[in-house]
């Protein structure tokens, strides 16, 4: 196909137009434009002034003629990559998958396709119960464990803003697989070409059940509210499973468990080697959603409809130390994503609108193994749950999150109001001293960082702007260790993948993971 690259449209001209501006380009007449479609799209706000930018694929007759006479450099030849095929699993043992976020349930879908009629096992609920779990914590503080934001079919970011961007190399076309299974499964076409695509909370509920019943139909089988405690293994390969529910059988076993499946890493920490791993802690910071969409847009804001903006921004302290934006969710809500007793948690979800009345973002500084403490595989564990506590108790010990105005948070004084921005964190929060949650070298990090921000998003560091406690969870505190040829542990026969086993971060890269496992199940690699 030839790909063109940079056409500009302002917000008030029609994608219809894309046509004419294609054939104007290429130089030819309609009738020999076989079909054209849109790979991307994304938004240029320099110099206060909209463009969207998009590039196109085209099929035209006569190509490489065609091609011959172009001298446009945003104009060339690009191959397209090959559907994702499935081979045909040979296994006696129907392979078990553990998890079923999206690493899990992209494993399921490709071994699925090959005839594996994979088990998938899920500590927590199917989406629909689960959903009900979050709300009564949300609007009680009713803490259920094993059901909640970081348990359950979907994975944690099944209540997020739904972000399906990745920065890995995707040469082989994973990722657009991914992207095309999330449309047939309900997903809006516009992912499969934003440049920024996002599904929001409440439409990948919807995707995520889809997807589980095409798993079905290729003969997977869900079992929910089954939780993996112990693995057994004969002549030192796995053999079966123990769960809460019973003994299941395989000698293919698919560990894609999430980044706070604490427990789980301390039963495999017996049988598998395992490492503490660098992560980032921190805070969720919110701010106006229309001051946010002013600073990245400028005056020409209230002329278009545009998305609400968003942002990404990193700053290396004088410390030593890296500071950075995480989880952008515009227009969305800050949110209690615990699974522990005696823990504060937070996270960010964005529904598909993005119209809430603020927007947020995780603010986050780098922590290493040096930082934990312990000289155990799972000290970064012990360090995220110290955190987790010490906001519950600042927070009051009711699952309310402790809270500051930025002013208060960069002088070291509890705040007694708030200012023009409300919270939206749920359950409900109290006026702290967040200085009393993180480690000094945190705090520092943070009051640097947000003022080099200020600098860059005008309001970004302003006094009422509200500082949520505390951030631990943005990726996994181990590495579960594997032969990366083989994506295998140390113990033959179990299979290591995803987020919280330390090899990927968010919802594409993660399902991406969860197919290339399954290929080299499919294809034998390893056995």
């Amino acid at each position: 196909m030839i790909r063109i690259n940079q056409i500009k449209l302002n917000p008030n001209q029609n994608e219809t137009s894309l046509e004419k501006i294609i054939c104007d380009l290429l130089n030819i007449k309609a009738e020999n434009l076989v079909s054209w479609h849109i790979c991307k799209k994304s938004i240029d706000a320099r110099k206060n002034e909209i463009f969207y930018v998009y590039s196109v694929n085209v099929k035209v007759k006569d190509q490489k003629k065609l091609l011959s006479k172009i001298k446009n450099k945003n104009i060339h030849e690009i191959q397209i990559p090959l559907d994702i095929q499935s081979g045909h699993y040979r296994h006696e043992k129907r392979p078990i998958i553990v998890g079923s976020g999206p690493t899990g349930i992209f494993c399921a879908l490709t071994l699925a396709k090959s005839g594996a009629r994979p088990l998938i096992l899920e500590r927590g609920k199917k989406i629909e119960d689960r959903i009900t779990d979050v709300d009564i914590f949300w609007k009680e503080g009713l803490l259920n464990t094993e059901s909640n934001i970081q348990f359950g079919e979907g994975g944690a970011g099944t209540f997020s803003d739904g972000k399906l961007n990745t920065l890995i190399r995707d040469k082989e076309g994973r990722g657009k697989f991914v992207l095309q299974e999330m449309v047939k499964a309900g997903a809006p076409k516009e992912i499969l070409y934003l440049n920024k695509p996002h599904i929001g909370t409440d439409r990948l509920r919807a995707v995520i059940i889809n997807l589980r019943n095409t798993i079905e139909s290729y003969g997977g089988e869900f079992s929910f509210s089954d939780k993996v405690i112990q693995i057994e293994s004969n002549q030192n390969v796995i053999s079966s499973v123990i769960t809460t529910k019973g003994k299941y059988y395989s000698d293919v076993v698919i560990f894609a468990i999430g980044h706070s499946a604490r427990d789980t890493f301390h039963m495999l920490n017996q049988h598998i080697k395992i490492i503490p791993k660098p992560f980032s802690v921190g805070v969720r910071i919110e701010h106006p959603r229309k001051m946010i969409d002013f600073s990245q847009y400028g005056s020409t804001v209230d002329r278009y409809n545009l998305p609400s903006a968003d942002y990404k921004m990193v700053h290396h302290c004088s410390n030593g130390r890296s500071v950075y934006t995480f989880c952008m969710c515009p227009g969305g809500i800050v949110t209690g994503a615990s699974s522990e007793e005696k823990g504060i948690v937070t996270n960010g979800m964005s529904y598909y609108a993005r119209d809430g009345e603020n927007s947020n973002s995780a603010v986050l500084v780098s922590v290493t193994p040096n930082d934990f403490g312990l000289d155990h595989p799972l000290s970064g564990v012990a360090f995220q749950r110290s955190l987790e506590h010490k906001a519950y108790l600042v927070g009051g010990e009711n699952y309310n999150a402790p809270v500051q105005l930025y002013k208060d948070f960069k002088n070291g004084k509890p705040s007694t109001e708030f200012g023009e921005i409300r919270p939206t964190y749920q359950p409900g929060v109290t006026l702290s001293n967040l200085h009393n949650c993180l480690p000094d070298y945190v705090v520092n990090s943070l009051i640097e960082g947000i003022e080099v921000f200020g600098r860059k998003i005008k309001g970004f560091d302003r006094g009422d702007a509200i500082i949520t406690g505390v951030e631990t969870r943005s990726s996994s505190p181990v590495r579960l260790q594997r032969d990366e040829s083989s994506m295998m542990s140390n113990l033959p026969g179990l299979y290591v993948a995803g987020e919280g086993s330390g090899y990927a971060g968010g919802i594409v890269s993660s399902a991406i993971e969860g197919i290339k496992v399954a290929e080299i199940i499919i294809g034998g690699v390893g056995k």
